[in-house]
């Protein structure tokens, strides 16, 4: 046998042992002439990032098909072809690839290709907020699927089906459907790079929708996948960022920032579409541990590479109490992901702690209501941990005491099942201001205690100055003057403006200046929560 002989064997066989770059190497070498040799280098360069000999080598493939007289086959090479260029962000040629796809599908009658070509109207139906018109169009690709018993395409239908049923809440087919899919996935029965198309779309889906068990199930899953093909480029850098979301949320923040920190180097050279999300990784981790400076040229570079920095980049505002800022970047960012079912959850819900803070009760309860709805809608316990926390902030703003306890006593139990340990301090923060306003201090104590605790393990710096408060030159806490502390104690007492002017021998107008200097010094919205600032900070 020849050398280029050689090479072709050699190159079939290393793809069979996905040994990818050996098998890039000998295609590479080999005189190649059958559509099934081209797919295969196309596949090797394809896993190994290298997608201009990708591109290449799908067009070849796509042109021997039509020579031989195979319109199926050449669809679906000018599909896979169309894909990874949409994927790169080139929508034109990609366009122009898939309407070729279209005319050879037509061209087959009933083939794979033909539900496949189906998946580019599917994307911009969900991009468009469209979920009916994608459900119906991925009904189309699954129904099809089963009909010619094609599993990869039955695996990219039950792909789309789940992810158009989470985007209005329809948890349980979206679960059943994202699962099915796995199977095919998990099982080997499916093509490399649709295996690692599927693993992405499903635990970001999961990641969106608050499936913190199914992400982080499949996160490993798509772990050991990576681990098996050790010369694997695209998604082992996708794997690390789903990696860091889940420790994220679990706590391990110094793990998280390591694997966001390797992901970006490992989706920088050629950037890849998900650096904007290790980017944005990047951002929630310096923002929860107070380094304001570091989150906010993370949140831009992640902005820069097509990630829209939301909802950190404004709660990165406010925490640094730029409130103006932070408003209008919540406003912009609930204009924008009004609409989006489950998935604009975390949005709405930052946007409520945004405005109670800025004092707009009004617009702050009109989110709620909207959180609320969405939350009966869904079973996730991430939503309604999520949504019973933005109910807490209203109701204590609101003087709503007893209201709040209950929100919040109801968000801190869901995120400690979830095993979230940033939010569940923050919720026994509520619960602790919601006790003092209803003057159980030893409790109010208890629930500072243990979120301290937890803020302390975490390294949640900004957290923790929070509750230690800063003094001010006066000794006051938080630049309050004498005059200022005595109102504070007499409202922590339950006082009315009038009690406290007869208490103080000063007028009902004054008392209520105070009031409002108090309110805006500490950024507080109500009498409820300056009650539980005068108890948290010892001013009583």
């Amino acid at each position: 046998m020849s050398v280029v002989g050689d090479a072709l064997q050699h190159g079939r066989a290393a793809f069979d042992r996905r040994a990818w770059t050996e098998a890039f190497e000998q295609l590479s070498a080999a005189e190649l002439s059958h559509p099934d040799d081209f797919e295969r280098l196309a596949v090797a360069a394809n896993l190994l990032g290298r997608d201009d000999a990708s591109e290449a080598a799908w067009d070849r493939a796509c042109a021997a098909c039509v020579d031989r007289g195979d319109p199926a086959q050449a669809a679906r090479c000018a599909f896979w072809l169309a894909i990874g260029l949409m994927l790169r962000g080139e929508e034109a040629r990609g366009g122009g690839w898939a309407a070729r796809a279209e005319r050879l599908a037509d061209e087959a009658g009933e083939c794979a290709a033909a539900g496949f070509v189906l998946t580019p109207r599917v994307l911009a139906a969900l991009t468009g907020g469209d979920a009916d018109a994608a459900l119906a169009l991925a009904t189309e690709m699954v129904e099809l699927a089963r009909r010619i018993g094609d599993r990869e395409l039955l695996a990219m239908g039950l792909l789309s089906t789940g992810e158009a049923e989470f985007l209005v809440g329809r948890t349980e087919p979206a679960r059943k459907a994202f699962d099915e899919a796995m199977v095919l996935v998990t099982h080997d029965e499916v093509s490399p790079v649709l295996a690692g198309i599927v693993y992405c779309g499903v635990i970001d889906s999961c990641m969106e929708a608050g499936d913190l068990r199914r992400a982080a199930q499949w996160t490993e899953a798509l772990q050991r996948w990576c681990a098996d093909q050790p010369d694997l480029v695209p998604y082992r850098g996708q794997c690390l960022v789903h990696r860091s979301q889940v420790l994220t949320a679990h706590g391990e923040w110094s793990e998280a920032s390591t694997a966001a920190d390797l992901a970006c180097v490992r989706l920088s050279e050629p950037p890849h579409p998900a650096i904007g999300l290790a980017f944005y990784q990047h951002g929630d981790l310096h923002r929860l541990r107070g380094d304001f400076d570091a989150a906010e040229e993370a949140y831009k570079d992640a902005g820069r590479h097509g990630k829209d920095p939301v909802p950190g980049f404004a709660l990165l505002r406010l925490a640094q109490r730029n409130v103006e800022a932070a408003v209008a970047a919540a406003n912009r960012m609930v204009a924008e992901h009004r609409g989006a079912g489950v998935l604009a959850a975390p949005v709405l819900a930052a946007a409520v702690e945004i405005l109670v803070v800025s004092g707009d009760v009004d617009s702050a309860r009109a989110l709620t209501d909207e959180l609320i709805g969405l939350a009966q809608g869904s079973d996730l316990p991430l939503v309604q941990a999520t949504v019973a926390f933005a109910s807490g902030s209203l109701l204590l703003a609101t003087d709503d005491a007893t209201g709040s306890l209950t929100a919040f006593r109801r968000a801190c139990n869901l995120w400690h099942e979830l095993e979230v340990p940033y939010e569940e301090a923050r919720a026994r923060v509520g619960v602790s201001r919601a006790c003092a306003a209803l003057g159980d201090h030893d409790a109010c104590a208890l629930e500072l205690e243990a979120a301290r605790a937890i803020f302390t393990r975490l390294g949640a710096a900004p957290d923790l100055e929070r509750l230690d408060a800063p003094q001010s030159g006066s000794g006051a806490a938080g630049g309050l003057t004498e005059r200022e502390c005595e109102v504070l104690r007499q409202v922590a007492s339950g006082h009315t403006n009038r009690r406290i002017a007869s208490e103080l021998s000063i007028s009902e107008h004054t008392v209520a200046r105070h009031l409002q200097n108090i309110f805006l010094k500490l950024d507080l919205t109500s009498r409820a929560a300056a009650t539980a600032y005068a108890y948290e900070h010892h001013i009583v």
